[in-house]
């Protein structure tokens, strides 16, 4: 205890700016014999500045990137709780496997320090590449490329390309985290997606859609901004063959061609640790979009994310993960579209279910006899994880490797069940879905490899379960 007041002391001194404070106590007993009187003698020293900032291994970043998340200044008095809150904001970046800071005194100078920053750089640069075959609908490419750190400058740049039987896509991103000097971001997409979901496990349509988005974001505080943006988008949609019910009576009432302009803001808060893998601190994201008033559709979307780290020793570390969602309508439309419902299932989602197979299902189309219902998905989204993270034995580095062992809960429902609707399924805990199992992210040079054995506990009839889920990307 005494140690401990000797270093809290030290720590309040150098917040301040005395670097080389010390302090000693000195335990003596009372006059008395019966207690124990602590006297400690604290030496503040000369009050320090810091005369030069620098940085060592950023081979690839540029000088400026690292010096704007700095919060101890060059010329100021030193604090260490702005040198450390320096290094968690480098660390924050993902464009390091490591940071270490040192504060060596500067020779023949009392009140003089400098502050060194020591950076290893990871890849920040990210081809990932999905290639198969399944006999309903034939081969699978998708290749994309991101690179979170273009010409070392931080900004983020991604460009996707994914080509199917039952599916063409094409994205291209550009971020820049600090478009002015005060933290405020600009970020541009545009995009392309033709899906035919004729044969596949989702409802039976296609849609066509192109649209552009702008954003901006607004730094609140350390941890927190706020975004806004703009978005516009083309939407047509074609029934398949045998469509469902829920389908047709949507199109026919609201057309299939939609040209829809949305607003949408957000709030985020990052206290994590690390921007890769992270196991301390916390984060959220709250977010709002809707349609302009007068639309040819009239919603809005509501989500919440968040995620939590609790240390329970120094080998287990408890992560909570939520997610929610919910979709409504407003003015003229009643039903809230079905393209643009939430899905639940699957890696990130619920492990131990097929992708996107959970919640409501289609009513079949009365001439389509033999056909079985499909997965429609919903307008609330209701997502929860718990996970003890530990370290596996015989790895060296634990900072590029994520094991868990978890329970998923989760389902997504609908509040506007049509009268029509069989396997329609309305919000209730009765409903959630349940898995556990054991997972592990490990992130190398050559690949970012994911996999998780689950077992779904309380699988219902029509629940397609898939115990062994893996995911492969390629870094470099």
């Amino acid at each position: 205890l005494m140690t401990a007041s000797e270093e809290r002391i030290e720590m309040i001194l150098g917040n301040a700016g005395y670097t080389f404070s010390s302090a000693t106590g000195n335990p003596a007993l009372s006059e008395d014999g019966e207690t124990v009187v602590v006297r400690f003698f604290v030496d503040a020293g000369n009050r320090a500045y810091v005369r030069r900032i620098s940085f060592r291994g950023n081979t690839l970043t540029q000088d400026e990137v690292l010096r704007r998340e700095l919060r101890q200044m060059e010329g100021g008095w030193a604090s260490n709780a702005y040198i450390e809150a320096s290094k968690v904001r480098l660390e924050r970046l993902g464009f390091f496997k490591e940071v270490n800071v040192e504060t060596p005194a500067v020779a023949g100078v009392e009140d003089q320090i400098d502050v060194e920053y020591t950076v290893e750089e990871q890849p920040s640069g990210a081809i990932s590449a999905t290639f198969g075959y399944a006999q309903d609908f034939g081969a699978i490419l998708g290749l994309s490329y991101q690179e979170s750190n273009v010409f070392g400058s931080g900004n983020s740049f991604n460009v996707s390309v994914n080509r199917s039987s039952y599916q063409t896509a094409y994205n291209l991103s550009f971020f820049d985290p600090y478009f002015t000097v005060d933290g405020v971001s600009r970020g541009y997409s545009i995009f392309y997606r033709s899906t035919s979901y004729d044969e596949r496990n989702i409802a039976r349509f296609s849609t066509d859609s192109l649209g552009a988005t702008v954003n901006f974001g607004y730094p609140i505080n350390e941890i927190s901004r706020i975004n806004f943006s703009v978005g516009a988008e083309n939407t047509n949609i074609k029934e398949g063959i045998f469509p469902s019910q829920e389908i047709s009576r949507f199109l026919s009432k609201e057309g299939n061609d939609f040209s829809l302009v949305t607003v949408s803001a957000a709030y985020t808060m990052s206290a994590l640790n690390r921007g890769l893998l992270p196991t301390a601190g916390r984060a959220q994201t709250l977010s709002f979009e809707a349609t302009v008033p007068g639309s040819q559709l009239e919603f809005y979307r509501i989500n919440y994310s968040g995620q939590i780290f609790f240390p329970l020793t120094k080998l287990f570390t408890l992560r909570l993960r939520t997610d929610l969602g919910y979709g409504g309508t407003f003015g003229s439309t009643e039903t809230y579209p079905f393209y643009k419902h939430f899905y639940a299932g699957g890696m990130g989602s619920v492990r131990g279910y097929e992708s996107n197979t959970l919640g409501p299902r289609t009513t079949r189309s009365p001439n389509d006899q033999y056909g079985e219902p499909d997965p429609l998905g919903g307008n609330v989204l209701i997502e929860t994880s718990a996970e003890i993270l530990f370290p596996l034995p015989f790895v060296e580095d634990q900072r590029q490797l994520k094991s868990a062992m978890f329970i998923d809960a989760g389902n997504v429902f609908n509040t506007n069940c049509p009268e029509i609707s069989v396997y329609c399924l309305s919000p209730s805990d009765g409903e959630l879905r349940y898995s556990a199992g054991f997972s592990v992210t490990w992130i190398t040079g050559f690949a970012p490899i994911s996999f998780a054995i689950s077992y779904p506990f309380n699988r219902r009839d029509g629940d397609e379960g898939e115990s062994f889920q893996f995911e492969l990307g390629r870094t470099f």
